[in-house]
Order: structure tokens, then C-alpha cells, then sequence
């Protein structure tokens, strides 16, 4: 952390918010095939009462009912699928059995299999240049982002991200742009830094468009508030005025993948956002330690640590259930970049374009769209019912309670 005014994000290098620590896992192979889901079936009986009897006959039990249809999930051993689908089948009291098939992907994103936090069927990938090969990913490890498109895609909504601003040159996110401007130092809105144009991208980069990513929100729209400077430094006087900017331009949500010492100004800007309605989202931080930081840690901002790909806990992410609200995928996630120049790629070979980041960084646009997506999809909801939606529908995965309050976020529950 810098000096107590001073405003600052994670580098690669792991300081408070930056990409952290590079998590590399054995190789592996390219992103898998949708393929039936290993280890459970789908069956649904002509006659309800029946249904323990039969699957008693197999060492099986009845799972969890699949919303109206009737049918029920059904643990089975893996490798045992479709012995037991027709063996069940031929059954006079099962209408049918069938496998749970893995959901493809809903858009021709070019790097769309490398999202694993938008949709983890399992799959291994590789950073861009191929130099980084991420495995072990756990299928279902993800914000149910695909689902959540069911219902919406954003309609709209304007997410304000405070950052190093957003690269005009990228084409996945820069039309998303609707406003810009500079509470930094620095001489022009351009992204020479890269940590906002990856948190945008995160947010809403335009999907089924063949080329690059899908944001979690592709729906949305993005205010550009540039506070930090090309060195990925700002003031917390400069993020709070870049808060009021965001509120008096229709912001419904506002990312701060950012930290600082507390600030009175900072927390009066924080209150007044909210008293007009708005949903704010900020990072816990990369120290791998329970500090508080700020703005994540103002009690009218929800704070988001980092999980990977096996939906356990980011070895980097800051925590503690006293004052971290939720978990978001935080570990090489991937989305967009500046096509020129940009510190963060030199200093950690991050490819123009498109690659990977880590950090409570990346979790806080997970989350924040995620905020936006509920506002969407609820007529007449305001920041309290939508901060609600969020993290009451969080997934309880291992950690919550005492990691975090709430869960991961789920973005199709929050919709729902």
C-alpha cells in the first residue's frame, strides 16, 4: 500500500490489488466438448411413490427436483451413466431416464471456452501466448453467467468502472463506452495501464460477435472513469469525485477494483452514491490476510474476494466473513486488453488484446455485473433489493462464513 492518500491496484506482482501471484497448473488439454455430466442422471417416474422402491433396486436414491418438470437429478457412480439410464428405462414405472448433458456455450466468443468463470464445464486452457496452461478446473465452478442470459443480458444498465480507464483500440470493449472521463494525473482517458480495460471487458465486452470475449453483462453499457493515472496511482480525492461523476451520469452500478486508506471524503462519496440508489462494488485486496481496505470495506459497499477455478479461495485474496460480503472468480480470468502498449503486459507478458489477470480485481467486475444484471431483470428494484438478490443467492460454497458472509455470486439466481 502506498501512503495514505494515495489510491492504488494490484500489479502482477501481487501488491494490494494488482493481478497477484501467477497460478500455474500442470498441462493439460484445450477447452473440452459439451459433454454429459459425470457422476448423475436425469430420471422422472410415471408414479412419484414408486420412485425410492425402484431406485433402491440400484443402490441409488432420489436427488433434488428439476424445477416444474418432475424429474429429479439422481447421483450415480461415474462410468456407470448409461448402464443404469437403460436399466432404468426398461422399467415400467420410469417414463424415462436420461443423461444430464453439459450446457454449450450461448456465444461464439472467440476466447469464450477460456471463461471459465462465466461457464466451467472442466475445461483446460491456455493463457493467449501459450505460455501458461491452466488445469483442474471443478464443472459448475462458475457464476452461472450463460444461464443468467436466459433471462437477460444487461438491458442497458450503465456500470460506471473507476480504474485506469478503458483502451480505445480494443473492439470487444470500447463501443461499450457510452462516457469518459479523467479524475487522474494522467494527460489523456487512454488505458496506458490495462488493469480498467480488463475489469471493463469483465464487466460488458460484447458477446456472440466471434471474435475476443463475452462480458458477464454484455448488455451493459460502461462509464469510463479514469482515476488512476498510466502507473496505475490515483487520490482518493480523485476517486470520490470520480464517484459523484458516476452517479450524476445514470451509473446503477460502480466498480472500484481498487484500495486505500480510509477517507472521510471517500466514505461521504460512498453514501451519498448510495442514498441516490446506486449499487456499489469494490475489492477486498490480494494481501492473503484479513486487513481491511477501502473502499471495500465502507459498510454501503459490498466487498469481493477471489476463488479459482476449483471454487476454493484465491491463495492471494484477502478475507474474513466480518467484513468481506461475497467470492467471485479471481484467478486467470480471462478478458480484454490494450492493443498497444500497456505496463501491466510489459511487466508480466500479457498479450495485446485478450489474456489472463488475477486478483479480487477481477472479481469485483464479476460481482458488479453481476448487480447489474439483477437491476435488469427486476422492474422497480432499487440498490437495497439488488445488493440483496446478490448475495442472498450467492452460492454456500467451502469458506463461506468464514472467508466470506455470503458465497460466491450466481448470477442466474440473482436474475431469477
Amino acid at each position: 500500500m502506498l501512503r495514505m492518500k494515495n489510491l492504488v491496484i494490484a500489479s502482477f506482482a501481487a501488491v494490494v490489488l494488482g493481478f497477484g501471484a501467477l497460478t500455474v497448473a500442470v498441462p493439460g488439454n484445450a477447452a473440452t466438448e459439451p459433454q454429459q455430466i459425470t457422476g448423475q442422471i436425469i430420471v422422472k417416474f410415471r408414479d412419484a411413490r414408486a420412485a425410492a422402491g425402484v431406485l433402491r433396486q440400484h443402490a441409488l436414491s432420489e436427488g433434488a427436483g428439476i424445477g416444474s418438470t418432475g424429474a429429479h437429478v439422481v447421483n450415480v457412480p461415474a462410468g456407470k451413466e448409461t448402464q443404469l439410464i437403460e436399466a432404468l428405462s426398461r422399467n415400467p414405472a420410469v417414463e424415462y431416464a436420461e443423461p444430464d448433458e453439459q450446457v454449450g456455450a450461448a456465444t461464439n466468443d472467440q476466447y469464450f471456452p477460456r471463461q471459465y468463470a462465466l461457464q466451467n464445464t472442466g475445461q483446460s486452457f491456455t493463457n493467449t501466448a501459450g505460455t501458461l496452461t491452466v488445469a483442474g478446473s471443478k464443472p459448475d465452478a462458475d457464476v452461472d453467467a450463460v444461464e443468467a442470459w436466459n433471462i437477460t443480458t444487461g438491458s442497458g444498465i450503465k456500470v460506471a468502472v473507476l480504474d485506469s480507464g478503458v483502451a480505445s483500440d480494443n473492439p470487444d470493449i470500447n463501443p461499450k463506452v457510452v462516457l469518459r472521463a479523467n479524475f487522474s494525473n494522467a494527460a489523456t482517458n487512454e488505458d496506458n495501464y490495462g488493469h480498467g480495460t480488463h475489469v471493463a471487458g469483465i464487466v460488458g465486452a460484447s458477446s456472440n460477435n466471434t471474435v475476443g470475449v463475452a462480458g458477464v453483462c454484455p448488455g451493459c453499457t460502461v462509464l469510463a472513469g479514469k482515476v488512476l493515472n498510466d502507473s496505475g496511482v490515483g487520490s482518493s480525492s480523485g476517486l470520490a469525485n470520480g464517484i459523484n461523476w458516476a452517479v450524476s451520469n445514470g451509473a446503477k452500478v460502480i466498480n472500484m477494483s481498487l484500495g486505500v486508506r480510509a477517507s472521510r471524503t471517500l466514505e461521504t462519496a460512498i453514501n451519498n452514491a448510495w442514498s441516490k440508489g446506486v449499487v456499489l462494488v469494490a475489492a477486498a485486496g490480494n494481501g492473503g490476510n484479513q486487513s481491511k481496505i477501502y473502499p471495500g470495506a465502507y459498510p454501503n459497499v459490498i466487498a469481493v474476494a477471489a476463488t479459482d477455478n476449483a471454487d476454493a479461495k484465491a491463495s492471494f485474496s484477502t478475507y474474513g466473513a466480518s467484513w468481506v460480503d461475497v467470492a467471485a472468480p479471481g484467478v486467470n480470468v480471462y478478458s480484454t486488453f490494450p492493443n498497444h502498449t500497456f505496463v501491466l503486459g510489459t511487466q508480466n507478458q500479457r498479450s495485446f488484446g485478450y489474456d489472463v489477470g488475477n486478483g479480487s480485481s477481477m472479481s469485483s467486475a464479476i460481482v458488479a455485473a453481476t448487480a447489474a444484471l439483477a437491476w435488469s431483470s427486476h422492474p422497480g428494484a432499487t440498490n437495497t433489493s439488488v445488493r440483496a438478490n446478490v448475495e442472498s443467492t450467492a452460492d454456500k460454497i467451502s469458506g463461506t462464513g468464514t472467508f466470506w458472509a455470503k458465497g460466491r455470486v450466481n448470477a442466474d439466481k440473482a436474475v431469477r
